[in-house]
C-alpha cells in the first residue's frame, strides 16, 4: 500500500516554505505514482501560473489540521 492510497486529504506543498499551494478537492485513488500525475495535473489545469509552481512542488498528505487552517 502506498502512502497516498490511505490518506483523507492530499495536495501539492512548496518544496522550500513547505506551505500549502492546492489541496486535491476529490478522493485519489492508485498507486502512489499514479496520484502524484492525478494531482499534478489537476493543478496544472487551475491556472496559467501552475507550470511555474509545479516546479518547485511536491504532492504530500495533509493534516486535518492544515485543511481547516485553509479553509
Amino acid at each position: 500500500m502506498g502512502r497516498f492510497e490511505t490518506a483523507e486529504k492530499i495536495g501539492l506543498r512548496d518544496k522550500i516554505s513547505k506551505k500549502i499551494i492546492a489541496v486535491y478537492p476529490l478522493k485519489a485513488t492508485g498507486s502512489d505514482t499514479e496520484i502524484e500525475k492525478l494531482v499534478r495535473d489537476w493543478y496544472y489545469k487551475q491556472s496559467c501560473k501552475a507550470e511555474d509552481e509545479l516546479l518547485t512542488a511536491f504532492v504530500d498528505v495533509l493534516t486535518e489540521q492544515e485543511i481547516k487552517s485553509r479553509q
